[in-house]
């Protein structure tokens, strides 16, 4: 299994161009929220908890990201378990209110996406590794601690190998 820096300097050389970047703060948290809502529909009750695949997925991607950093697994659990709630909450209104807001996320998320990746001239980094649609909730959550200061030393790997920002 790839480790914490091979994963977002991965991710990050289809990523340089600042309104990709950008584009991505706005997508990415809009993509994970319809996914994890359209994929609330519930699959059994185990011990009183509804099972439903977005409970398992969130479960999945909590692991991944805790394997790979507990702190960015703990920012990831914040970040995701939001999404989560606001999911949760968004596949609780009724059936049409439901399916029509989290296809909406969906798209309007793909096309902020898209749009960033026609400035930065490359396709999205799930073309070639589909891991990379895990990696892109963590490499934005990365790139927000950045600009906040903190984890340098990653940064300055990443940066070794995926090349600057512009």
């Amino acid at each position: 299994m790839k480790n914490l820096t091979e994963h977002l300097s991965q991710y990050a050389l289809y990523h340089r161009d600042q309104r990709n970047i950008k584009t991505h703060f706005i997508g990415i948290p809009l993509i994970v929220v319809a996914i994890f809502s359209l994929l609330s529909l519930p699959l059994m009750s185990v011990a009183g908890i509804m099972l439903t695949p977005a409970l398992l997925l969130f479960i999945a991607t909590a692991i991944f990201y805790f394997r790979l950093d507990l702190r960015f697994g703990l920012v990831m659990l914040l970040f995701s378990g939001s999404c989560f709630a606001l999911a949760t909450w968004l596949a609780s209104q009724p059936f049409i209110i439901w399916l029509s807001s989290s296809l909406a996320l969906f798209v309007v998320g793909w096309v902020l996406q898209f749009i960033g990746h026609y400035y930065e001239g490359k396709k999205p980094a799930f073309v070639d590794d589909i891991i990379g649609l895990f990696v892109g909730p963590l490499f934005v959550v990365a790139e927000m601690g950045f600009m906040l200061g903190l984890r340098k030393q990653l940064q300055q790997d990443i940066e070794k190998i995926a090349g600057k920002m512009h």
